[in-house]
């Protein structure tokens, strides 16, 4: 599936490509631009939205938003950003109105990018990953499946580090490191890095993974907000355990 998602997004941007020669007006291209994003957002949902089902014999899911709907993406623009501080902050110009609330996560097109923690009517203040004390996202290692504690330790704004992965687990430089699903922030197989060193934590005897992130966080201008509409029923069955 993600093969054919990255096949069409492909093709459509090679026709896109192909209508823009040196005439081209700014509004041409501002009208191309809102249409790359629409059709990525519309990849987005069909790639990560769905509630996946592994045996349909013995799992039948309903939706109301039909097709077993979970996720979905409200897209916008940020208005001011930082990358320098222990723990740094973009804001974007999505809010209540546009159904942008506190704890839903931020993606950039090419990976995480935040956790929304404030939004008035018309604007979102970010967390942003590159926040030392104030954010943890869950995350796998994709080619073993074993997930762990992703953390930003303050010191490069490229890389953020991946704990609790045990040692016996084979790792390599380049392998990719991708959201584990499993929290209602972010849903399973979005984009987070590559491995690109580990060593042995002493303290824990876990692997300390250093992972580049695929977006580059001092230069990102679009996001996507990911509005889980199942969240309300998680936290629900969740609260039980108080």
């Amino acid at each position: 599936q993600q093969s054919w998602l990255a096949a069409q997004t492909a093709a459509f941007n090679s026709s896109v490509t192909g209508t823009i020669d040196q005439g081209t007006s700014y509004f041409k291209l501002k009208e191309v631009n809102e249409s790359l994003v629409a059709q990525n957002k519309m990849l987005m949902e069909q790639l990560y939205g769905k509630q996946k089902t592994q045996n349909p014999i013995f799992r039948k899911v309903h939706d109301t938003l039909g097709g077993g709907q979970i996720y979905t993406f409200v897209d916008g623009d940020i208005v001011y950003n930082s990358i320098n501080r222990q723990n740094n902050y973009f804001t974007i110009n999505r809010g209540k109105r546009d159904g942008v609330f506190s704890k839903m996560g931020v993606i950039a097109p090419r990976g995480i990018a935040g956790i929304v923690i404030n939004s008035t009517d018309s604007y979102a203040l970010v967390q942003s990953v590159l926040s030392e004390s104030k954010i943890k996202i869950s995350a796998a290692h994709k080619n073993s499946g074993y997930f762990g504690t992703l953390t930003w330790k303050g010191d490069d704004a490229r890389v953020m580090h991946l704990q609790d992965i045990p040692k016996y687990v084979s790792l390599k430089i380049g392998d990719t490191i991708i959201t584990d699903g499993k929290s209602s922030i972010f849903p399973q197989g979005i984009n987070v890095g590559r491995v690109s060193g580990y060593s042995v934590d002493s303290k824990t005897g876990f692997w300390d993974i250093s992972v580049e992130l695929s977006e580059k966080m001092g230069s990102i201008s679009k996001i996507f907000v990911i509005k889980n509409h199942k969240k309300a029923e998680v936290q629900q069955i969740q609260d039980t355990l108080q």
